[in-house]
């Protein structure tokens, strides 16, 4: 089991396993680490440079969503992971963008399916879940947007 992680462009979820310890799951790759899932996305946005305020500040800013706001953990890699329920709460769990190929309903829950072709089921309905994804797309549609006017403004 890990002692720290911080989130990269092979992370695909966070799992909360109990309030002290989450799964985590990579494209090759699945282990233990011996912190919150909370924890895991403030270190890794304070690891780029921020800390999970500071990003929920700036998804309420860029796209005025205030509840279950996806992150921006880190910009010039498009590292964008939304919650799964209040991050609040304890049995929340984080999903990274761009690492999602489908999903659909499965046992009154609903299946994940990632690029790497592994499958996990959450406890969220699959129109939560849908809803989550299109304000994750959303920030990074207007991030992207930004990006775009800034470069160009320089060049």
């Amino acid at each position: 089991m890990l002692e720290n992680y911080e989130i990269n462009l092979n992370t695909i979820a966070i799992l909360s396993i109990d309030n002290n310890t989450s799964k985590v799951y990579e494209d090759n790759d699945t282990f233990y680490v011996k912190k919150n899932q909370r924890e895991i996305i403030d270190d890794s946005c304070k690891y780029f440079g921020s800390s999970f305020l500071g990003r929920h500040e700036g998804t309420k800013n860029l796209i005025g969503v205030n509840y279950k706001s996806p992150i921006i953990i880190e910009e010039t890699r498009n590292i964008i992971f939304f919650p799964t329920s209040s991050p609040r709460f304890n049995d929340c769990n984080w999903i990274a963008l761009n690492k999602i190929k489908s999903y659909h309903k499965y046992n009154n829950r609903t299946q994940i399916i990632f690029i790497n072709n592994e499958k996990i089921e959450i406890d969220i309905s699959y129109g939560s879940l849908t809803n989550q994804i299109l304000r994750a797309t959303l920030l990074e549609s207007t991030l992207n947007k930004r990006k775009k006017i800034e470069k160009n403004a320089y060049n």
